[in-house]
């Protein structure tokens, strides 16, 4: 493993480049370079994660599985995604993030291939915990990415533009799965996001670099005259456990962002995985207008996280406590207002979930950056992954738990768990509603 890890070491940092705009030229490509690399490499993991859910009709038809089958390899995804992205995250800060990222798209798309080739439940079960174990290798190299190449002062803008990919991802692979299950069968619509997240992941490694300072670039904070910045660059002998133990284990911010993130992914799993069944089983609406639901809360997601970035960069100047506990209450209000909603209101309903996607999404990525930005630079990684694995465990709660609450309380007792999850989300966020900066907490 050490072996291993040595291979995948961090660049060395360059002599710093002197000349002040053969600085500003090379920092102006790179920025660029990066974002469109990462941004689109993570819409290919989406390929390879949502892979699934278009397969999964077809493979009823065919190998006889039941909807409890297959929900369990949803729960496997989960599960093993979620203990990856804090592994992952430790491993990430000490590598170089275009190796690990890349390496975990080409990995994910040999695991939907295998995936296709197989038959039986255990080896689908092995073939997606091993997917969802190198699906977590996307999230923590793009959070160092951001913290490094980007500033504080105008990080929430970039972010909020990346965490779109999740919705460009999420719309794209319907037409290319569900194309590939309804003319060729549910194998291809796994071999072909296999195919295509390989060939990203080869793709990204040629783009990506390491930081700024491997590329003989100073560091952002520097470039960018970022106050707020430069405190997170202090500390800088302190070793990775040590680290870890100060700005991770010992953060009482982080393990309060955590328990947010469960929340806030338990109603965000919840709107996208059991609204159309709402709608049809309780309102009486066809799968077609139901259908629509999901299509407008994934554009309010595109919306709500370009809002929230902008927000907390423009209005709250860099704060990203008070937009997290705004949207956590909004959402807590349009959740609320879907289940008042009487029947026959179809483009209401529609447009509730519109809010509740606009809304759920300003934490889900904001979450994320107060993580990295409340830890030192060196475990960006490292701390998004750590909230991150409490986000997929929260999304598996959403999974077979939430089906077992619909099945003894029927639809009153799964909006009633929405709601009190959105309640102690923005019970979790509040005490953050001030902080800025790392020297804000220690």
């Amino acid at each position: 493993m050490k072996g291993l890890l040595d291979k995948l070491k961090p660049d060395a940092p360059q002599s710093e480049i002197q000349d002040t705009e053969q600085v500003k030229k090379t920092y102006k490509h790179w920025r660029v370079r990066t974002f469109y690399s990462i941004f689109i490499g993570y819409a290919f993991f989406y390929f390879t994660r949502k892979s699934f859910t278009f397969a999964m009709p077809a493979m009823i038809a065919e190998l006889g599985f039941s909807k409890a089958d297959l929900g369990l390899l949803a729960t496997i995804l989960y599960c093993s995604y979620g203990i990856s992205k804090f592994v992952s995250g430790i491993v990430s800060d000490i590598t170089n993030p275009r190796y690990f990222f890349s390496f975990g798209l080409i990995a994910t798309g040999i695991c939907n291939i295998l995936f296709g080739m197989s038959s039986s439940l255990w080896l689908f079960a092995l073939f997606w915990g091993l997917n969802g174990w190198f699906q977590g290798f996307g999230w923590p190299p793009i959070a160092k990415y951001l913290t490094h190449w980007y500033s504080q002062s105008e990080r929430g803008r970039w972010w909020a533009v990346w965490n779109t990919s999740h919705n460009i991802g999420g719309a794209l692979i319907p037409l290319i799965a569900g194309f590939c299950a309804y003319h060729w069968g549910w194998r291809m619509a796994m071999y072909v996001p296999g195919v295509l997240c390989i060939l990203c992941g080869v793709f990204v490694w040629n783009r990506l670099r390491d930081t700024p300072q491997s590329m003989g670039l100073p560091p952002v904070a520097k470039y960018r005259q970022d106050e707020a910045e430069s405190v997170q660059d202090t500390d800088s002998s302190l070793s990775t456990s040590e680290i870890l133990k100060k700005y991770i284990y010992k953060n009482p911010y982080l393990w309060l962002l955590g328990f947010a993130y469960f929340f806030v992914y338990v109603v965000r799993t919840a709107a996208n995985d059991w609204t159309v069944l709402y709608l049809v089983e309780s309102k009486g609406y066809t799968y077609f207008d139901a259908g629509k639901s999901i299509t407008a809360f994934e554009l309010g997601g595109f919306l709500g996280s370009l809002a929230a970035g902008w927000i907390s960069d423009v209005t709250f100047s860099g704060k990203r406590g008070p937009v997290n506990v705004l949207y956590a209450l909004a959402t807590l209000l349009s959740v609320w207002g879907l289940w008042l909603v009487p029947a026959n209101h179809v483009y209401l309903d529609i447009a509730i979930v519109f809010c509740i996607g606009f809304f759920v999404f300003g934490p889900q990525m904001l979450i994320g950056m107060a993580a990295a930005e409340l830890a030192h630079k060196k475990s960006a990684g490292a701390a998004t992954g750590f909230v991150g694995c409490f986000a997929y465990m929260g999304a598996a709660a959403a999974g077979y738990p939430l089906g077992r609450i619909i099945e003894d309380w029927e639809w009153y007792g799964f909006f009633a768990a929405v709601l009190i999850c959105c309640v102690l989300a923005t019970l979790c966020l509040l005490p953050m509603w001030s902080l800025q900066k790392k020297k804000d907490k220690i």
